[in-house]
Order: C-alpha cells, then sequence, then structure tokens
C-alpha cells in the first residue's frame, strides 16, 4: 500500500452509495462493479453532501 489517504471517507462512500441505489453492487463486489457513470454520480453527489454539510 502506498502512503496515500482516500479522499473520501468510507462512511461517506457509503453514504452516497446508498444515495445513489448502487449500494448492493458495492456491497457484493466492491466499488469495482460499480459502472463509470455511477463513480461519477458518487462524485458529483459526495460534492452535495460536502456542500450541505459546510452551509448545515
Amino acid at each position: 500500500m502506498s502512503g496515500h489517504k482516500n479522499k473520501m471517507s468510507e462512511a461517506l462512500k457509503m453514504e452516497v452509495a446508498k444515495e445513489l441505489g448502487v449500494y448492493n453492487i458495492v456491497k457484493k463486489e466492491g466499488f469495482g462493479g460499480v459502472t463509470s457513470r455511477d463513480c461519477g454520480n458518487m462524485v458529483t453527489k459526495a460534492i452535495e453532501i460536502a456542500n450541505r454539510s459546510v452551509e448545515g
């Protein structure tokens, strides 16, 4: 393993996966089973969640 830290916490990744409806895929196959399109949507959703937490 390299010394890089994950940019998104595991909890945030799971929250985003649940909100986008891909949690079951992640649970079964890991994030490798998520389509590129859904990965892009996860990034967008994570930014929305981060903005909510900053604003709220």
